[in-house]
């Protein structure tokens, strides 16, 4: 199967030139010629993430991100050093819907990249020992506790998934899983959990910069062609429905020096109807010393240190979350107000035209920046890659962006009157230990570990 993509109209300098063949295996490769520097981009991503895991057994993808770099059965050692010593850089991430793994080589080094790349596919688990088991087992606790509950607010994100979403739903936990499900794993566990979700037929290769696409198909047929398709994963298993239906006020006690608000609201997910101008929301709201609530909050009234939103796009739904950080002495109760006032003007009567002409060139501007380099999160090559993941069309990099191109006051206004209601929402106090008073009023205490 080979596919093109199409340029045309105003948007042709926008779009992402790419030509896309799937191996008998699954695999889909997809290539991008760029031939400015001598450079190729090499991207790999499985649609797996912490959303394929289930309550009690959290975990697996995130380690898997560091159990994939540590070696594999024809190259038993660390995946940097001999890519670095190549002249390259290279970096991996999960999230709730997938895993990447990337490095940016110089052209005379794609082949070393591609047979490390297909040997951790294809060969990985021969090399996980019980030892390398554990020990990147330890690793990811140690990051637990330095990211999350060790770090000032660094629990708030737990406290609000646990409340968006009920205990079977897979975005109840986030990516680092439990602490407790982290020391349960087994080494067979683990081995199942690979089986499962890393083989080509659940993955994605992208090649961007300084090859030919006709040699790029050869190398990737060469080094991933003879790895088994392995079966494609069925569906997650169904989950209760997540809803909020009513105002939810907590509280979390944690070492810090002064009190910060959480706002956050189901959203819809990536890609539908309303996701688009909800981004646009966050950025008119709270992103910016232009915005609203930084005006408010932090320049005119003086009450919060900083502000900011986002809309957190993913596959199965998304959240909407504010957060804005008390200044010395100002109570959480008139940040809120003020919020609440700014939330209910926006929504009756929707952004300006010049606020929407801010966002609109602001959201362009960032598409573009995407388009500077071939390699790394967010360049050319991880664009392609999950625009096939998620929508199963490389070249969807022109859509996305007309999504925000075609936004207006009035469809932002919608957006927001649907999904951001004060009475639906989770609002969360974050206050030093021992001041639960600080909260606002009405906040149950929540226990997050």
């Amino acid at each position: 199967m080979t596919q093109a993509a199409a340029q045309g109209g105003r948007e042709a300098d926008a779009s992402l030139p790419f030509v896309k063949h799937t191996l008998a295996n699954g695999l889909d490769v997809i290539v991008h010629e760029d031939h400015h520097v001598p450079i190729v981009a090499l991207n790999v991503w499985y649609h797996v993430g912490s959303r394929n895991e289930r309550p009690g057994r959290t975990g697996f993808a995130h380690l898997f991100e560091h159990l994939m770099f540590e070696g594999s059965a024809h190259h038993d050692t660390g995946y940097f050093p001999p890519l670095q010593r190549a002249g390259a850089v290279l970096n991996g991430s999960t999230n709730t819907d997938r895993t990447n793994y990337w490095e940016v080589v110089p052209t005379g080094a794609l082949d070393l990249a591609l047979w490390l790349e297909s040997d951790r596919m294809g060969y990985l688990l021969p090399a996980v020992t019980e030892q390398r088991f554990q020990t990147q087992r330890d690793v990811v606790l140690n990051e637990r506790r330095q990211n999350y509950e060790n770090r000032p607010y660094g629990l708030a994100l737990m406290a609000i998934a646990a409340a968006l979403y009920p205990e079977d739903h897979p975005y109840h936990w986030l990516t680092i899983g439990g602490a407790d499900d982290l020391r349960a794993m087994r080494l067979e566990d683990v081995r199942e959990f690979f089986r499962t979700y890393y083989h080509p037929a659940n993955a994605s290769l992208t090649l961007a910069g300084d090859l030919d696409a006709g040699r790029a198909f050869e190398l990737a047929n060469h080094y991933f062609g003879e790895l088994p398709a392995g079966a494609r994963p069925g569906p997650a298993p169904p989950s209760s429905a997540a809803a909020v239906g009513r105002e939810v006020r907590l509280l979390l006690e944690d070492r810090v020096e002064l009190p910060r608000i959480y706002m956050a609201w189901h959203s819809p997910a990536i890609f539908e109807d309303g996701d688009a101008d909800l981004d646009l929301s966050a950025d008119l709201l709270a992103n910016g010393k232009t915005s609203r609530l930084y005006r408010t909050l932090v320049y005119e009234r003086r009450v919060a240190l900083d502000v900011s939103a986002h809309q957190n796009s993913r596959e199965l739904s998304s959240f909407f979350l504010l957060v804005a950080t008390a200044a010395p002495g100002q109570p959480l109760t008139d940040i809120t107000t003020l919020i609440d006032l700014e939330l209910r003007r926006t929504t009756d009567e929707g952004p300006s035209g010049a606020e929407m002409d801010r966002a609109r060139a602001q959201t362009e501007a960032h598409f573009m920046y995407r388009l500077q380099t071939v390699g790394g999160f967010g360049g050319k090559s991880d664009q392609l890659n999950a625009y096939n993941v998620y929508r199963g069309d490389p070249g969807y990099f022109s859509t996305d962006l007309a999504r925000y191109r075609s936004a207006t006051s009035e469809s932002v206004r919608g957006a927001m009157q649907r999904h951001l209601r004060l009475d639906r929402r989770v609002v969360l106090s974050v206050v030093p230990r021992g001041q639960p008073s600080l909260a606002l009023a009405g906040s149950e205490p929540v226990s997050v570990c």
